[in-house]
């Protein structure tokens, strides 16, 4: 009867939970394994299942990356206070572990890398290039600021409009060249290994949810918590999200969102606004932006910058565990 009983359950659609051996009959999984299925479902115990309506076809990562500049329009050094180039290639190494971590928990998913560099001295670069082979899907793209001198105003500083042209090149490859979902991602983010899966993941299950996109950052900013700003809380994946209304540039949304404020992405690189990210922050008035609680990845800045280091990580560990060795 109990084997009948599963199978009855199975074909209505339903899961069992046994709580008393800690275990699921119908998924055939311990309670504490992944009881979600990608592209299928989301299971978080005690909440239950969501259907992934929102499924996700493709990923296409766009990495940026300056080696020359140490701080952009800052003359503060960063923790540790390494060259430029230490930061890029930990942070491109991070970047490759959660691919491969995802690609190991997801078989199937069809992700690009495009490293975006700018300008990079030639033993920075084939540095770079050493990081990047382990990687198949990697390409390495070099700016071009010719291109861009027409449509970026003038700036006080070649680093400044350096930056703007790279920016634009990024969401130009990512409106261009994106299918799906497009993660922009910059050269001074050390990442977890888990992070690329948590925010797949959670982005089926809350988009699915609100029957929209979003927008998600991987890092859990300080200067969030330094005002009494009114937020909302959300399940993910396997930790909590909060909405956030401003954001750097280092985030991940959909190709139908980037279409859809094409106007905003365009701007923010026309000129050096202040905030830099304004017309970024004003899509974030009309849609859903995220953040995790706590964070997946780690913004490597000056240790008393609100938009660097994120709260209760072990800093020194996440750099040592990144070092790249050929």
């Amino acid at each position: 009867m109990k084997k009948l009983f599963i199978k009855l359950a199975k074909a209505l659609g339903y899961e069992i939970i046994d709580q008393n051996n800690f275990v699921s009959p119908t998924l055939e999984k311990k309670l504490n394994e992944d009881l979600s299925y990608f592209n299928e479902s989301s299971i978080v115990l005690p909440l239950g299942e969501v259907k992934i309506t929102r499924k996700i076809k493709s990923l296409l990562i766009i990495f940026r990356t300056n080696t020359s500049v140490e701080i952009w329009d800052q003359n503060k050094k960063r923790l540790f206070e390494f060259p430029k180039i230490e930061y890029a290639t930990r942070s491109l190494n991070s970047l490759i572990k959660s691919i491969k971590y995802l690609k190991q928990k997801f078989p199937k998913i069809n992700l690009k890398l495009i490293i975006l560099d700018d300008n990079s001295k030639k033993e920075n670069l084939e540095l770079i290039k050493r990081v990047s082979q382990f990687e198949e899907s990697s390409e390495i793209i070099s700016l071009d600021h010719n291109k861009y001198k027409s449509l970026i105003k003038e700036q006080k500083s070649l680093e400044t409009f350096s930056n703007l042209s790279s920016l634009l090149n990024s969401f130009e490859i990512g409106k261009d060249r994106g299918e799906d979902l497009v993660f922009f991602v910059e050269d001074d983010y050390l990442h977890f290994e888990t992070m690329l899966e948590e925010m797949l993941s959670s982005f089926q299950r809350i988009s699915s949810q609100l029957n929209k996109d979003i927008f998600m950052c991987p890092s859990d900013y300080p200067y969030h918590y330094m005002n009494n700003e009114k937020t909302n809380i959300l399940i993910g994946n396997k930790r909590h999200w909060r909405t956030i209304d401003k954001t750097l540039c280092t985030f991940l949304t959909s190709k139908k969102l980037i279409d859809q404020y094409w106007i905003n992405f365009k701007k923010t690189c026309e000129e050096r606004h202040d905030p830099f990210e304004k017309y970024l922050n004003e899509i974030y008035k009309k849609e859903i932006c995220l953040s995790p609680i706590k964070s997946l990845s780690l913004h490597l800045t000056n240790i008393n910058s609100s938009y660097g280091l994120a709260p209760f990580i072990d800093y020194k560990n996440l750099w040592e565990e990144n070092k790249f060795k050929d």
